[in-house]
């Protein structure tokens, strides 16, 4: 993939002068996901800015799992996250996993204890939280932070060995229980979990901290500019304590950049987890979630995501993005890709009386009308059609263009239609609707005789192939999803499903393939419930917006 240059940003000029001033030969970046759940749109802003900005100045990237807690992690996400990061565009240099380096870690550990600055603790988690302090009032010494370094080895050991419970002890660094920053106050380095390891398997039973793997694993790999979230600022200084007391050759730097939220959207891998744990979605790759999986599986494409971002941009500042400022891009990808085809979403039947019974003709339509090089196809068009419900109206509002008693139409790429009979059930509801057409006004015939103002799409009700559409809308309704009552809040509406017909050259259409349907939008070929002469749709976004996209 030819990679186009990141916007500037704060992060682009560091590593530019860093290159300039020679304080490093090359720039390496990664990508750290913690393999607990499947990926979203926020991660994609990581991604794409650590791979593109590592391109851009001729660098590398490396991928890593922080694979540093067995009790949520699993083989299945961590080859989810692969193939999102695949889909997105990317290839990593150097596929790496956090317990690559446990026995690093361990050795590490070690030295620090050695060196008086990492003990044993035998307090309960309760005590340790409340010998914190606040952040106006300084922790306390645990009263087992003066053990000697042969008993801290021996307990350190111990705790490798399997020889303790759960939460019964931990190895802490010694640092300074007065800190301003919290993150100083003697954080733990290593905790006991008797949990099976995706990859380990029983291997271990103590595991080091996400602070204490992470710039061990940076500096190890040689990376040059660690690219994290803003919440992760005040926990810069311990990962500058770990290089520098752990006696690491390389030293990595931490940079620090804004998440965005977007709106009537769930940024949260715990509350996406709640979706899916309480069955309010159909999985991780539900069309309605945020997550790469589920954009894929709605039709998102990557170039749309991946422009989208850019436009974002990267600053120190938490912002709010309209989630239709996403729809734009993939509306800007899709208008010269996408071929145009009819569909018909809500089936009412037209029957051309004056048409020949047993009578069928092929008729020439444009695949897309923005890009002529994408050509022509057939379609069939005999005596009885399909066309959508709401384009007939027996007692038509003012300005109605479309069908209705006495009045004339165009067909969408074919003739003339006027309504002469309207046919109701019993219960009074219509269910065909009787016209005559005129064969002297095929489309592209030049016929000048007379001019319509409604033009209306149809599919041919014999050849036509049966379809299901689904039709989505946000999952949550509320600008900012911010509390765990979320779930009570979700939008009842948030998928349609209807029935309907589309043209019989869609019959064997493939998962992916995308199309825009005449006047309803861009739709996908779902990956999950399309078969072979029973397409399913997923709509992925409308035609029109009313959205400004230079208002983002």
């Amino acid at each position: 993939m030819e990679t186009k240059s990141a916007s500037s940003n704060f992060i682009k000029t560091i590593m530019a002068e860093d290159l300039k001033e020679g304080r490093v030969g090359q720039i390496v970046t990664r990508f750290p996901p913690e393999p607990n759940g499947y990926l979203h749109i926020g991660h994609a802003k990581a991604i794409c800015l650590n791979f593109e900005l590592a391109d851009e100045f001729g660098g590398r990237t490396n991928l890593r799992f922080d694979d540093t807690n067995p009790v949520k992690e699993d083989t299945e996400y961590v080859e989810g996250i692969l193939n999102d990061i695949r889909w997105l565009g990317f290839e990593w240099d150097e596929l790496h996993f956090a317990s690559d380096y446990f026995e690093d870690n361990y050795r590490l550990a070690v030295a620090l204890i050695r060196k008086g600055l990492a003990y044993v603790d035998d307090q309960s988690p309760e005590d340790m939280r409340i010998a914190r302090g606040t952040l106006t009032e300084p922790g306390q010494n645990s009263p087992y932070r003066d053990r000697s370094i042969e008993e801290n080895l021996d307990l350190f050991e111990r705790m490798r060995a399997g020889e303790f419970p759960e939460g019964s002890r931990v190895l802490r660094a010694k640092i300074d229980m007065a800190s301003p920053n919290i993150n100083m106050r003697d954080p733990v380095l290593y905790r006991i979990l008797h949990a099976l390891h995706h990859k380990t398997g029983d291997a271990w039973c103590i595991y080091p901290m996400y602070d204490f793997s992470h710039p061990i694993g940076d500096s190890l790999e040689g990376v040059t500019h660690s690219l994290c979230s803003l919440e992760y600022e005040d926990h810069r200084p311990l990962y500058d304590w770990v290089i520098r007391e752990c006696g690491l050759e390389h030293v990595s730097r931490q940079y620090e950049f804004a998440r965005y939220n977007m709106t009537n959207t769930i940024m949260s891998k715990r509350y996406l987890k709640q979706l899916v744990d309480s069955k309010a979605v159909d999985g991780w790759d539900d069309p309605r979630m945020p997550t790469i999986t589920g954009m894929r599986r709605k039709g998102y494409t990557p170039e749309a995501i991946r422009n989208f971002l850019r436009e974002v941009g990267v600053s120190k500042a938490i912002s709010t993005v309209d989630s239709q400022f996403l729809d734009h891009f993939v509306r800007e990808d899709l208008k010269l890709t996408a071929p145009r085809t009819m569909a018909v979403l809500q089936p009412l039947k037209v029957v051309i009386t004056n048409y020949p019974e047993g009578q069928t003709e092929m008729l020439e339509a444009e695949n897309n009308s923005e890009n002529p090089e994408m050509g022509n196809r057939q379609i069939p068009f005999s005596r009885e059609l399909w066309i959508e419900r709401d384009d007939f109206a027996e007692n038509p509002p003012p300005k109605y263009h479309r069908l209705y008693p006495g009045n004339e139409v165009r067909l969408k790429s074919a003739y003339f239609i006027k309504c002469e009979e309207v046919v109701k059930d019993e219960d009074g509801n219509v269910v065909e609707i009787r016209c005559t057409y005129d064969p002297e006004t095929k489309s592209g015939s030049g016929f000048t005789g007379r001019k319509v103002k409604g033009t209306i799409h149809w599919v041919d009700a014999t050849a036509g192939i049966p379809a299901e559409f689904r039709l989505y809308e946000p999952l949550v309704l509320d600008e900012k999803v911010d509390s765990d009552t979320f779930l009570e809040r979700l939008n009842p509406n948030s998928l349609e499903v209807v029935s309907g017909f589309v043209e019989p050259d869609m019959a064997n259409v493939q998962p992916q393939q995308k199309f825009q349907l005449f006047r309803h939008g861009y739709f996908n070929v779902d990956s999950k419930y399309s078969a072979p002469g029973k397409p399913v749709f997923n709509r992925i976004v409308s035609l029109k917006s009313s959205y400004d996209p230079g208002a983002k």
